[in-house]
């Protein structure tokens, strides 16, 4: 045998920017990242839900390009929500667009929406030529403090969520607070769940703050909501680049606490449970499992599931119960869906503290199904324990 292996040096840069405004003339935050990369064409992928909540979004972005050196190529308006994902159907039509527009790999696709919107957006832009230049915009709180700040992309197939999909650091992320006050309260408020996730498995001191201000952001108060989104934001952004695994080549997800389960309620309710009710699902039934397991005190248990209830999201969902001919529970499926997904054994995050998780490979199902009913019980008033 004659074996050469050679390592491979790759660097990649992960902006992440915050700013409100950013199609206003006098902001040159966009125009600053565009010229870091010296490309010139530029496309843009809008949600029509965006669209329609934002009427003057499209002049705003043609009048934004009107005044710089771009070769813009114009707004393409799609329809966007999770089921803009079930397919490959928009994937195809934004390969279109890319190619009738002359796309290339040193040209810019600027994509404008919500989570599943970039999700599918992202793939197809990630795979044309290989992979083009993409700014995400995230739109909602979920997107803007977790997904859409992250490196992954894809749809959904064969009944599962993200089957289909790629690892590609975004060319830039631009965080515009100004698109969060067209959510709806409780979206804007749901969504601050990945934030309750990434302080539970990154940075006590952040959930502690979270705490303490679980009445001003449920009240959507603007400097605690920004500040919030982020936290969460950067959190998530440093632990891709400097955690060591950036696209998930070992079985460890530390960003994925209470996922597991997350993931098959919805696709158990055909995503009528969105993500941010499913993950405070999830992430309540990780939360009393470690408790139940020793692993992290009633206490610390107890007061986490306090601030879920004071941004008022629910901690159980009878899909839960929901049981198949031989009477096991349908979600308990979740778990080896999981480990298929990362390839490997079982690999899940709990929580030993606040702010300090720990991988487990293998669950006690006797004491996960006393996690669920206890759930339940707590849905129904009793208290934890």
């Amino acid at each position: 045998m004659d074996r050469h292996d050679f390592d491979i040096p790759i660097t990649f840069k992960h902006r992440v920017i915050f700013t409100h405004g950013a199609f206003t003339a006098t902001n040159s935050s966009l125009a600053d990242v565009l010229d870091e990369g010296g490309g010139r064409r530029v496309l843009v992928f809008l949600e029509d839900a965006v669209a329609s909540l934002w009427k003057n979004l499209v002049d705003d972005i043609h009048g934004y390009f009107a005044e710089r050196n771009f070769e813009f190529r114009g707004v393409k308006i799609f329809e966007g929500g999770e089921s803009c994902k079930a397919d490959d159907g928009l994937v195809r039509k934004v390969w279109g667009e890319i190619d009738a527009g002359h796309i290339d790999r040193h040209s810019y696709v600027i994509v404008i929406g919500g989570g599943a919107f970039l999700d599918a957006v992202g793939f197809a832009v990630s795979t044309a030529h290989r992979g083009v230049r993409l700014l995400r915009f995230p739109t909602t709180t979920l997107s803007q403090d977790d997904s859409g700040v992250g490196v992954k992309s894809a749809i959904n197939a064969f009944g599962k969520k993200n089957w289909v999909g790629s690892f590609s650091v975004p060319f830039a992320v631009i965080n515009d607070f100004n698109f969060l006050e067209s959510q709806n309260e409780e979206s804007s408020v749901a969504g601050l769940i990945e934030a309750v996730k990434v302080a539970l498995v990154k940075d006590g001191e952040f959930f502690e703050w979270i705490e303490k201000n679980v009445e001003a952001l449920a009240n959507l108060e603007r400097g605690a909501f920004e500040e919030c989104v982020k936290r969460s934001a950067l959190l998530h952004a440093r632990h891709i680049a400097m955690g060591g695994d950036p696209f998930e080549t070992g079985s460890s997800r530390p960003l994925d606490f209470g996922h597991w389960a997350a993931h098959k309620i919805e696709a158990l309710t055909n995503y009528q449970v969105s993500h941010a009710e499913a993950v405070a699902v999830g992430l309540a039934l990780d939360t009393v499992y470690s408790s139940k397991k020793g692993f992290l005190s009633m206490e610390k248990a107890a007061r986490i599931l306090n601030v879920l209830e004071g941004l008022d999201l629910k901690v159980y969902h009878p899909a839960l119960d929901w049981t198949e001919e031989d009477g096991s529970r349908r979600v308990l499926a979740g778990l080896d869906e999981f480990r298929e997904h990362l390839g490997g054994e079982l690999t899940v995050l709990l929580l030993k503290d606040l702010g300090h998780g720990m991988d487990v490979h293998e669950f006690d199902m006797e004491l996960l199904n006393e996690s669920i009913s206890e759930l339940s019980a707590l849905w129904d008033g009793a208290e934890i324990g």
